[in-house]
């Protein structure tokens, strides 16, 4: 009797089991149709979406828009950098799209230089115009020149003056973080750290390199500034793994050379100074640059007044140590090479004949204070 109660029980309990297992089964298969549906439809708008944007970048960006404006194409750009220019200036849609196009098509050969496209253009239209070549230099409405240890605001004076774009324009756009971010994006190595840096009055300041640039009718300031800063990636890549093997970073030596450039006018003495600087940095010693004080004051004058030291600001490299925030112009590629080979000499001061240009240094104050009177005090 017992034994005939206990499979009634077990029976009981296999077919609770089995009824449990088909609603779990029921649940698992609902379930499992839902995520399936959904995935489906996911997968079919994603499918769609992506088939719209591929089409849609295949088309000119605006066929109604055939204004006129001047891309420049750095030396040695690839078909992607080129893609990611001509998206960023609006001319086509998709930088990514542009690069496989190319691809696909086998367009390649494309050349450097300035050119003028419109919204209106189809990509083989672009293409085409790459593979001929950009403008001619002769082409050019303006040429504008940027003379070694020029600040950002002196540059302003000289592009207003030169070209269609104000200095209100072309030191706004320097001061413009999402232009900034781009460029970043296409040069890390060369601007990592100064987008690190704080308290900057300009974060692209020392990063506009001295040389002369042609300026086209119709070119905004983003380009003329990506020029300035493209030149100044290609002759620094020259020097990327000695700066990586330095004590210093791009930021530093950039700032470095920019006090060296105005301190020193022959390669030797740049060397020399770039040495004395780095002794004083050695002990925590303020690098008392005339340069700092001037760029703190915004004023461009020849004799720094005793006053003139208390200007408060983080540029004053009487009252603080270390490096400033960053460079106080635009420095030449020799300021660059003296700062990563200086001369050695145990000097901690210097001092230049305003006369002559030549340059006396000094290990002690005494000394330098000696030097100051004669070439200084005493100008007749």
């Amino acid at each position: 009797m017992k034994k005939e109660k206990d499979d009634t029980v077990v029976q009981k309990n296999r077919s609770s089991r089995r009824a449990q297992r088909k609603k779990e089964d029921k649940i698992v298969s609902r379930i499992a149709l839902i995520i399936g549906l959904t995935l489906l439809v996911v997968g079919g708008v994603f499918a769609f979406s992506t088939y719209r944007y591929i089409t849609t970048s295949l088309k000119p960006l605006d066929p109604d828009d055939s204004e006129i404006a001047l891309v420049s194409i750095p030396t040695g750009s690839s078909n992607k950098t080129i893609g990611e220019i001509l998206e960023d200036s609006e001319i086509i849609k998709s930088g990514m799209v542009f690069n496989y196009y190319t691809k696909f098509n086998n367009l390649s050969g494309f050349q450097a230089g300035k050119y003028q496209f419109s919204p209106d253009m189809t990509l083989d239209e672009i293409g085409e115009r790459l593979q001929n070549g950009g403008l001619a230099a002769d082409q050019a409405d303006a040429r504008i020149t940027v003379r070694e240890g020029l600040d950002v605001d002196q540059i302003g004076d000289i592009v207003e003056e030169e070209t269609s774009i104000s200095k209100e324009e072309f030191l706004t756009t320097l001061q413009d973080e999402l232009f900034f971010e781009k460029l970043m994006e296409r040069y890390p190595t060369l601007l990592t750290d100064t987008s690190k840096a704080r308290g900057v009055n300009y974060r692209l300041e020392g990063y506009l390199f001295p040389a002369t640039y042609d300026y086209y009718e119709g070119m905004t300031p983003e380009t003329l500034i990506s020029e300035m800063v493209t030149k100044t990636n290609e002759v620094l890549s020259n020097y990327y793994d000695q700066i990586e093997e330095s004590d210093l970073n791009i930021h530093e030596t950039l700032t470095l050379a920019s006090l060296v450039e105005k301190e020193g006018t022959t390669e030797e003495d740049r060397k020399k100074i770039a040495q004395v600087f780095f002794n004083r940095l050695d002990i925590d010693m303020p690098l008392q640059s005339d340069i700092s004080i001037l760029y703190a004051l915004g004023e461009h004058k020849e004799l720094v007044l005793y006053e003139d030291l208390e200007v408060d600001s983080p540029y004053n490299l009487y009252k603080n140590t270390g490096f400033g925030p960053g460079p106080f112009d635009n420095p030449s590629e020799q300021a660059v090479q003296a700062v990563l080979d200086p001369i050695p000499n145990d000097n901690y001061y210097f001092v230049a004949d305003l006369d002559t240009g030549d340059v006396y240094y000094a290990e002690n104050l005494d000394d330098h204070n000696e030097l100051v009177e004669k070439y200084v005090n005493n100008r007749n």
